[in-house]
């Protein structure tokens, strides 16, 4: 049986601690990492946060949700969202913080756990919903593939092997 998004909004709020996601109405509770995913997460989110400033964007990692639909909202590994739309989308500091709009960048770091669900499920979801540019970070190949919006609406695939993030 589908779960609606009002159960959905509430599981989450009871729940924070939970990393609760919402997958064509299926919850889901996004699992705990291991050491070497949580900390290519946190350092890319460390340095895109120096590079960045902290005046016009804020970076999540492993925090905050988007919405695809009704049915869908995922909490990437890593995302960042402009200033400007936080404030707008969140002028109450206790708003539940879901992104519904399209964003700069949302990554996810492969696991043995979630990396097909990754791909196939949550990968797609971001493109539909339009963000610009999505990653996915291998830790153990060491690639970071990236797909970037292009003006038409599709996406253009680049692999990288190696050099600096």
């Amino acid at each position: 049986m589908a779960v609606s998004e009002k159960i959905f909004n509430q599981v989450s709020l009871e729940d924070p601690n939970g990393h609760w996601e919402l997958d064509c109405g299926e919850l889901r509770r996004k699992p705990d990492m291991k050491f070497e995913h949580n900390q290519v997460g946190e350092l890319l989110g460390h340095f895109l946060r120096v590079q960045l400033g902290l005046v016009e964007y804020v970076v999540r990692t492993d925090a905050g949700l988007v919405r695809g639909s009704a049915s869908q909202y995922y909490m990437p590994d890593l995302m960042v969202i402009p200033m400007e739309m936080a404030r707008r989308l969140f002028p109450d500091p206790n708003t539940w913080e879901v992104y519904p709009e399209p964003l700069p960048l949302v990554v996810e770091v492969w696991s043995p756990s979630t990396g097909r669900y990754d791909v196939e499920t949550k990968l797609a979801e971001y493109q539909r919903r339009g963000d610009l540019e999505v990653w996915r970070i291998h830790p153990y190949e060491r690639t970071l593939t990236a797909w970037v919006r292009q003006p038409d609406g599709s996406y253009a695939e680049t692999l990288y092997r190696g050099g600096v993030v």
